[in-house]
């Protein structure tokens, strides 16, 4: 989160140290092939990227959630925590994780032009068709794992498969209609389930979108964000039958979704005892100089 004015700097500070660390250790396992340290230079913040670029986390401007939207760093991305419990109501219009996306950072994992994503696109299967999903980042296997799962589900509750297939689409290369902004479609990373009317915020009234959330299959929903898949029925601008592979905003959930910043370790939450998280935490301690 932005530094917010308070009459407590020294805690305000801490804070937000705590929430950018946090941030930067669920991006490294996130995307274990692809960031490989973190560094400080001239008061600014920075992943290092296995291919030497620098992404900087956070650029210090005060941005309304349009310009966070149209002009994201990391710090805007991974701001807005993604709810993995269960809601009942449509969320606010401005509560929307994952809607905010740092394209520097998919660029670099899925691909930094048409042809070059097009390369990293695998078949996976669908219901009864095949859809194409990039391999990279084990994004592909992890929609072939939720495939398997809906499969099984389908045939213990039979209405499952009429509400998911057929699959609308995968791989689109576009922008966002109205935007300037690459569609996630554009990166392989995003799937659109079978369409109904009401799943869309452009297209139904909140009324409707909001009978169209108490309809939708839970069972659905769990099985993507078990496999690091955002649901577009969690975000105020509903986008109903839209999951969306986004693995940092899944782990911050399920690490830090409810510790508080005065934990006794920055890191509590997380999965410390793994050896590769030992390294990331060590790599964060190490650029903010913690021994």
């Amino acid at each position: 989160m932005k530094m917010q004015k308070s009459t407590n700097l020294v805690s305000d500070k801490e804070d937000y140290e705590i929430t950018m660390k946090r941030d930067i250790l669920c991006l490294m396992m996130a995307y274990p092939e692809y960031i490989k340290d973190v560094r400080v230079e001239n008061d600014k913040v920075y992943l290092v990227m296995n291919s030497g670029n620098k992404i900087m986390y956070d650029d210090k401007r005060e941005k309304k959630f349009d310009e966070k939207v149209n002009n994201p760093d990391i710090q805007d991305m991974m701001e807005q925590l993604y709810p993995l419990s269960d809601i009942k109501n449509l969320m606010d219009s401005d509560y929307n994780p994952g809607r905010i996306r740092t394209y520097p950072l998919l660029k670099e994992v899925y691909g930094y032009s048409k042809s070059s994503v097009e390369k990293n696109l695998v078949n996976v299967r669908a219901g009864s068709k095949y859809c194409l999903f990039n391999k990279n980042n084990n994004a592909a296997n992890s929609l072939k794992k939720v495939m398997e799962e809906l499969n099984s589900l389908s045939k213990a509750q039979g209405n499952i498969y009429s509400i998911v297939f057929p699959v609308n689409g995968t791989f689109n290369y576009r922008v966002i209609a109205g935007t300037n902004r690459l569609s996630p479609h554009s990166f392989g990373t995003a799937i659109d389930l079978k369409s109904d009317k009401r799943d869309y915020w452009k297209w139904a009234s909140r009324e409707q979108g909001q009978k169209r959330l108490e309809s939708y299959p839970r069972e659905v929903v769990e099985i993507f964000e078990k496999n690091n898949f955002i649901w577009g029925g969690k975000w105020g601008k509903f986008d109903i039958l839209h999951f969306e592979y986004r693995p940092e905003l899944i782990l911050k959930s399920r690490y830090f979704g409810s510790k508080k910043t005065n934990e006794k370790n920055w890191y509590e939450g997380a999965p410390f005892e793994d050896n590769e998280v030992k390294k990331y935490i060590t790599l964060i301690d190490k650029a903010f100089n913690i021994e």
